[in-house]
């Protein structure tokens, strides 16, 4: 049962290579990445509901126990979020069946997005900070190469600054991994944290989690995000979908991960930080937001507002709020997809890239414009939509630590990204008609398909959120005890 662990990151990963050898073959790569895909949310939702019933699973790679050799722990926080995460890419992929090019395809396209996602489902589920380093490095090198294809300078002006700070955060993660193991002898995260109650947290370990804090804030793009609106404005949408679903919020995670974990001690020092960032990061990002016109560029900003609100969960650090930012970061995942998928058809049916140039859409395309007013009322967090339970439950988190000022803070910035979309809505959507033939395509099934399986998610969580309920409590648990997880990585036996 345990070997199902590594399944999540090992079937992408397999498939990848396999569909190297058939580069020409584009059908051929088309079908295996939609058996991957399927194949892997199967098997993700098998294993959230066994760790559900059975308690948190681990793997020991080689036999070798923790903390000793490599392990993979697979808790509910990380199961959620591999089980999402793949939904979320098996949409992206059927919006790239109609929007990649061959060119694309024949130049690995499809093998580099599994890769990716293979590097993402490897750091949610990966129970030692070295592995944490190999599966973003995995992630991280297929986002390279996807990111640059196509060619063109304003691609390669920012691709390079996206390269370059990433190199220097990787850079600074292997400081951070020399420094704790120097000190803690140790790299497994159970282990860690156990070996960091004993001694409690001094000014050396502070120093390190300073240092991880800053390499996962410029990996999540909190706070120094100048990088990630350009960055992600310049792939084909597909793929851009990806990177704004996917790529943040694996620096996300590990700060949830880490911080509720293993550096818990001085929570004043590290935590108010992180608060403090969070804020920052959400006021910049909703200027970025209302200050452009650039549909692209609106998104992105969009993406950094959302790093900025699901971290006030952490900095809460409370039952209610991590619950809340849970719920967040799945509905986060999924209409930020849905987002990068929209605003990419628009451009893509009109050949536009600002909204002040486009009108009337909804009178060409009924479907596509009522789909964009129930995304734009989800990612406000309007009931009963999936944003709606985790604003709720983490302002909930925050009246009780008595954080009002934050908690204020979090609710404008919801009406920012309203607004910011809301006029997108009325000028490009819901506005006098464009000339038929100033509309340069038409909406592919697959990509409407894309979009339709993604709203659908979005209600879904929100009206059923009652069933996700049971999977939220244990993960927010596992988070606010850390017992928990040292006791099923170290202990599995009740040793």
């Amino acid at each position: 049962m345990n070997n199902l662990v590594v399944m999540p990151m090992l079937i992408p990963l397999c498939v990848a290579v396999i569909l190297i050898f058939f580069r020409t073959y584009i059908k051929l790569q088309k079908i295996g990445v939609l058996f991957a895909m399927l194949l892997l949310i199967v098997t993700n939702i098998f294993l959230l509901v066994t760790v559900k019933e059975q308690g948190i699973q681990t793997l020991y790679f080689g036999g070798w126990e923790a903390p000793f050799g490599i392990t993979f722990v697979a808790d509910s926080f990380a199961m959620l979020l591999v089980l999402t995460a793949s939904i979320v890419a098996l949409c992206c992929f059927l919006y790239a069946f109609s929007t990649l090019t061959e060119d694309y395809a024949k130049n690995f396209a499809y093998p580099l997005m599994l890769f990716m996602i293979a590097g993402v489902n490897g750091s949610f589920l990966t129970g030692d900070l070295f592995n944490l380093f190999v599966c973003f490095e995995v992630m991280l090198l297929a986002s390279y190469v996807l990111i640059t294809l196509g060619g063109g300078k304003e691609r390669l002006r920012e691709s390079l600054k996206y390269v370059i700070i990433n190199i220097f955060a990787s850079w600074l993660f292997l400081v951070g991994l020399a420094m704790i193991y120097g000190t803690l002898g140790t790299l497994n995260m159970a282990h860690l944290a156990e070996r960091v109650h004993q001694i409690h947290q001094g000014p050396v370990l502070t120093t390190v989690a300073l240092i991880f804090l800053i390499v996962f804030a410029l990996k999540a793009g909190l706070f120094l995000f100048y990088w990630l609106p350009g960055s992600y404005r310049v792939p084909e949408t597909a793929i851009a979908a990806l990177f704004g679903a996917l790529l943040t919020k694996v620096g996300i995670y590990a700060l949830f991960r880490t911080f509720t974990l293993i550096f818990t001690v001085q929570e004043n020092i590290t935590h108010t930080l992180i608060g403090i960032l969070a804020c920052a990061t959400i006021i910049l990002g909703s200027f970025g937001a209302i200050g452009y016109r650039d549909l692209r560029q609106i998104v992105g900003y969009n993406v950094v507002i959302g790093v900025g609100f699901v971290l006030l969960g952490l900095y809460a650090n409370q039952t209610e709020a991590l619950e809340g930012a849970i719920y967040y970061f799945m509905h986060d995942f999924i209409v930020k997809a849905l987002l990068f998928l929209m605003i990419g058809t628009m451009i893509y049916i009109t050949g536009r890239i600002r909204f002040d140039e486009i009108k009337g859409l909804i009178h060409h395309f009924p479907l596509f414009g009522w789909l964009f007013f129930l995304m734009m009322l989800s990612l406000a967090g309007i009931p009963p939509f999936s944003g709606f339970i985790g604003k709720m439950l983490l302002g909930i988190g925050l009246v009780d630590e008595g954080m009002y000022i934050t908690l204020l803070l979090g609710f404008l910035s919801s009406i920012v990204v309203l607004y910011s979309l809301l006029r997108v809505f009325l000028k490009s959507i819901f506005g006098e008609s464009m000339a038929s033939h100033q509309m340069k395509k038409r909406i592919p099934f697959s990509m409407m398909l894309a979009m339709m399986l993604l709203m659908i998610c979005t209600i879904g969580l929100g009206v059923g959120a009652e069933v996700a309920a049971p999977f939220v409590k244990d993960a927010a648990h596992v988070l606010t005890n850390p017992s928990v997880y040292i006791q099923a990585v170290l202990y599995p036996e009740g040793g």
